[in-house]
């Protein structure tokens, strides 16, 4: 299991839109569900912090996270604008793989 967590500090007056197009059903999930190695998006919003959210994209692996990046490259930039339209700021937190015992 492949996780990619980005944190996302939303623009006030946009939370609603920014909810919408990073939630169950907004443009980014109906995206990575078109590739069956896709898992799930959890969006997540601090409560101390109301403008922060975070997403967590759930992938069997990172080699098949890269390769779907690598193929749909510009659905994802064309997303990637809407997205940066609602947020002040981006940032990549990391990449992590899960601990098999």
């Amino acid at each position: 299991m492949f996780v990619a967590l980005w944190e996302y500090e939303v623009k006030p007056g946009c939370e609603k839109r920014f909810e919408e197009a990073y939630g169950p059903s907004g443009g980014w999930v109906q995206l990575f569900r078109s590739d069956a190695n896709y898992r799930e998006m959890r969006l997540l919003r601090d409560p101390f912090r109301p403008a922060i959210y975070l997403t967590l994209d759930f992938w069997d692996s990172r080699n098949a996270y890269e390769k779907f990046m690598a193929t749909r490259k510009q659905e994802y930039k064309e997303l990637g604008a809407v997205g940066e339209e609602l947020t002040s700021n981006e940032r990549r937190l990391g990449w992590f793989e899960a601990v098999e015992r």
